[in-house]
This record gives C-alpha cells, sequence and structure tokens, in this order.
C-alpha cells in the first residue's frame, strides 16, 4: 500500500527554480534580425542581395560626398584642394555651398535684411504652431490670423497700411457673411466673395495712398524679382497651402450641395482647373491674367502665381474633402437634422470634423505635391532654388558644378517635405487617440 502510495503521489517542489535568460534567438537583436530580415529562405536571399546593393550604392556616393573641399572658392581651386591632399578628382565639390548657400535661400534679396525674412519664418511657425498643435491660450489665435500679414510686411516692406488694408478686406467678409446669412445662405456667400474682392480692387489703393501721405510709416519696399531660391518656394508653398484649403472645403461643399447652380458652378471650376496642368495655369498667370483685370491695374508676378497656385490646389484639396464627406455616415447627417441644427451649424460641428480627419492624408498628400511643385515657376522667369543653380553654373567660378547643388536642394525640400508627412501621421495618432 505505501507503495503504491509512494508511486503515486505527485511530487510538489518546496523551492522556485532560479529564472533563466530566454535562449539566444528568442531575444534581443538576433529575435528581431531572425523575424524581419531572415523569417524564410526567401526573404533571407532577398535581404542578402538587397544588403549587396546598399553596399554597392554606398561604396560609390560615400567616396563622392567624403570630400575636403568645404574651402574652395571655385571649381579649379576645388580640383587643387583634391589633387594636394591626393584624392580623386571625381569628389565632391562642396565649396560652392559655402559660398552661395545665402543665395540658394534667399535669392536676390538684399543681404542687409535678411533678418527680415528670417524673422518672418520664426512668425510663421509661432502663428503656425496654435492650429497645428492646439494647447495655447486662446488669445494666441488672434497672432496666428495676424501672422500672415506680419510676414507679408516683414518680406515685401512698403507702408505699414497695405497690409492693414489687406486685413480690412477679410474683415468685411466676415461681415458682410453674419449680416446676410440669416437672410439667404447663398446670397450670404456670393457677398462674403465679392465684397472683399472689390473692396481690394477699388478702394484698398486709394485708402493706402491716402493713410501713407498722412503717415509714412513703413519698412524698406523688396521687389518681388529680388525673392528667390528657397525663400521664393516657401512664399508660393505656404500661401497656398493656407489659402487653399478654406477654398478647397467651400468647393467640396458645394459640389455636394443640393442647389443646382452651385453644384455646377462648382464642377465646372474643380474639372476646368484639374483637367488642364499646372505649367499652363502658371503660363496663365504669367501672361494673361492681366487681361482679365480693370485697366491700370498691374498685380505682381508672385501674386499672380500664388493666385493661380492657390487655385489650382484647391481644387485637388476639394475632391479630397468631398471623399471624406462621402465616408460620412449618413446617420450623422440625420442626428444634425434632428437636433435642429442649420446646414452651417451641422457642417462645423459634426460633419465636417470627422470629414478631415477622414482626409487627412490625402490633404497633406496634396500640400506635399504642391510644395515640391513650386519649382515649376521656373519656367515662367522666377528664380526659385533650381532656376538659382542656372545663375550660379553662368559664373566662371562654378561653371561646372551640378550635383552639388542638386543635393543641397534636395536635402531642403526632403526635410520640409518629411516634417509635412511626419506632422499628419502624429495629426492622426492624436484624433484616433482622443476618439478611444
Amino acid at each position: 500500500m505505501s507503495d503504491t502510495h509512494a508511486q503515486t503521489a505527485p511530487y510538489v517542489r518546496d523551492s522556485m527554480l532560479a529564472q533563466q535568460p530566454p535562449p539566444m534567438t528568442e531575444a534581443g537583436a538576433v529575435k528581431w534580425i531572425r523575424e524581419n530580415l531572415f523569417p524564410t529562405w526567401l526573404n533571407g536571399l532577398m535581404t542578402l542581395i538587397a544588403i549587396y546593393v546598399i553596399w554597392v550604392v554606398l561604396s560609390h556616393l560615400v567616396p563622392w560626398f567624403v570630400s575636403p573641399t568645404w574651402t574652395a572658392t571655385s571649381l579649379s581651386n576645388c580640383r587643387e584642394i583634391l589633387a594636394a591632399s591626393g584624392e580623386a578628382a571625381s569628389k565632391a565639390c562642396w565649396g560652392v555651398i559655402r559660398d552661395r548657400w545665402e543665395q540658394l535661400l534667399f535669392g536676390f534679396y538684399p543681404s542687409e535684411l535678411y533678418w527680415r525674412p528670417t524673422v518672418a519664418l520664426v512668425v510663421m511657425l509661432a502663428g503656425l504652431a496654435p492650429v497645428l498643435f492646439g494647447n495655447f491660450p486662446r488669445w494666441f489665435m488672434g497672432f496666428s490670423l495676424a501672422s500672415p500679414f506680419l510676414i507679408f510686411f516683414l518680406i515685401w516692406g512698403g507702408p505699414i497700411w497695405l497690409p492693414i488694408a489687406m486685413a480690412i478686406g477679410f474683415v468685411l467678409a466676415v461681415a458682410a457673411f453674419r449680416a446676410l446669412v440669416g437672410v439667404n445662405q447663398i446670397v450670404a456667400v456670393i457677398a462674403t466673395i465679392l465684397v472683399p474682392v472689390l473692396y481690394w480692387l477699388f478702394i484698398m489703393g486709394p485708402l493706402v495712398d491716402a493713410l501713407t501721405s498722412v503717415a509714412p510709416i513703413g519698412l524698406e519696399s523688396v521687389r518681388s524679382n529680388q525673392l528667390g531660391g528657397f525663400l521664393l518656394s516657401v512664399v508660393i508653398g505656404v500661401a497656398a497651402i493656407v489659402l487653399s484649403l478654406p477654398l478647397g472645403i467651400i468647393l467640396a461643399l458645394g459640389r455636394a450641395s443640393d442647389l443646382f447652380i452651385v453644384t455646377k458652378l462648382s464642377v465646372g471650376f474643380i474639372e476646368v482647373i484639374r483637367g488642364v496642368p499646372l505649367i499652363v495655369w502658371l503660363f496663365t498667370a504669367s501672361l494673361l491674367l492681366n487681361y482679365f483685370l480693370p485697366p491700370g491695374t498691374n498685380f505682381d508676378l508672385t501674386l499672380r502665381v500664388i493666385i493661380m497656385v492657390t487655385l489650382f490646389s484647391a481644387a485637388y484639396i476639394a475632391e479630397v474633402v468631398r471623399g471624406g464627406l462621402a465616408a460620412v455616415p449618413k446617420g450623422q447627417y440625420e442626428g444634425a437634422d434632428s437636433l435642429g441644427l442649420s446646414y452651417w451649424q451641422s457642417m462645423q460641428l459634426i460633419v465636417l470634423p470627422q470629414a478631415l480627419k477622414i482626409s487627412i492624408p490625402g490633404i497633406v498628400n496634396t500640400f506635399i505635391g504642391l510644395f515640391k511643385d513650386t519649382t515649376l515657376v521656373l519656367f515662367i522667369g522666377l528664380l526659385d532654388p533650381l532656376g538659382l543653380t542656372n545663375a550660379i553654373r553662368a559664373s566662371t567660378d562654378w561653371n561646372g558644378v551640378y550635383w552639388e547643388l542638386f543635393v543641397f536642394i534636395g536635402v531642403l525640400f526632403f526635410i520640409a517635405c518629411y516634417s509635412m508627412g511626419r506632422y499628419s501621421l502624429h495629426l492622426e495618432k492624436k484624433l484616433q487617440r482622443e476618439n478611444r
């Protein structure tokens, strides 16, 4: 009996075993490599091929990048430095970046006034911060609304009354909408567009002249043809991005409207703009836009380009937002109606926030493409960074330099576009977290 009991009684350990480390293949870098690079024999083979290709590319690029030519003052001086150091003559000549980086950033902007676009960049970032990240005092939104006019004043200079008079046009637009929205929504929208346009065309100029004659306060004027380089790309890109988003939302709402005339006008505008390449619209802005303006009106070329790029981007934003509106469940519209909300209230409080959240990837993608397309202004005579490469190479000092300039410009655009992409991911994660 005791033997049987001894054989069948379970064994109970009276002390714990010491904790053992996981197997080498199940922890740390070895686990990551096994799961991500060599999970199967086919993936392992592709990994080895990819590593070989990367090695071949880097083995040619890295020696070209690592070049002791930052202090060179000309292409011939680069070759002398490389020959004296025993380096290959085919290495990069980075002296052109050190010598011309200010021109690539600011174009032909007066060097003694570089502080103005630099301060304008700081103002732009500070003005965008409450819009992009929130968590700012409510009063700071006033600075965000005023920042575009302050940036305009800093970059172009001139009398201080010009940006103030431009801001009055937007105030008139808001006043016209609020005054007429209770009477008729269509009339309110039309008045919101026409009132500021008529004010800017016929009243703003004489008003600025009168105020300037009484109190000539301002900064030294800078002509638009002095803008160039990355500064020009940022001015056109940021202005078009800021202006095209609200315009695109309005066009999307117009296309989804039940009103026949509003729908057809929105559809016609979107399809015409999208059906023609941007370069054609830029030539239109450069050559033909003045023919549609009142006699004696002379729009600055940069301003005309901003208008055309804004309209072009707005057409694409409208289609992206329309996709977001279509993705909002029908029950959201019905819920807004059941609460007794007006059309504008339901759009502002319920429908548009959801539609814009859905449309974030498409909107940011459109903005990134728009920012890169600013280089097309080269074809109408504006000297963006790519246009300045021709001017730099025309100098006898740097005639023959190519890749170094393009690499520098590519890095600048990559930083800007990558930042927009990362912000898009941040915003998506933030909105998903808030909905949990």
